[in-house]
C-alpha cells in the first residue's frame, strides 16, 4: 500500500495555543507525520500559523471539512491545502 501524505496550512491560531493542543485536535482525523508551529526566530513567540503533514491525503481532507473555521482557543482556524514553495 502506498502513502500519499498531504500538507495543511492552518492560520488564525491564537498566538498562546501549543503544539501539544494542535496535536490532539488534528489527530483526531488521522495520524499526523509532521506539525510546525512557526515561531518568530528572535522572540521565539508563535506567529499564528503552522503546517501539518498528514500521511494519508484523505485523512488531511477530512481534517480540512471537520476543522475550517474551527474556534480553537478563543479564534477561528483557517485550515487548507499548503501549497508548495515555489523555486526562485
Amino acid at each position: 500500500m502506498q502513502f500519499i501524505e498531504e500538507k495543511l496550512f492552518v492560520g488564525g491560531i491564537n498566538y498562546n495555543t501549543t503544539e501539544d493542543t494542535i496535536k490532539e485536535l488534528f489527530s483526531k482525523y488521522g495520524k499526523i507525520t509532521d506539525l510546525k508551529l512557526i515561531r518568530d526566530r528572535i522572540t521565539g513567540k508563535s506567529k499564528g500559523f503552522a503546517f501539518i503533514t498528514f500521511e494519508l491525503a484523505s485523512e488531511a481532507f477530512e481534517a480540512r471539512m471537520g476543522l475550517n473555521g474551527f474556534e480553537l482557543e478563543g479564534r477561528n482556524i483557517g485550515v487548507k491545502k499548503a501549497r508548495k514553495k515555489e523555486m526562485e
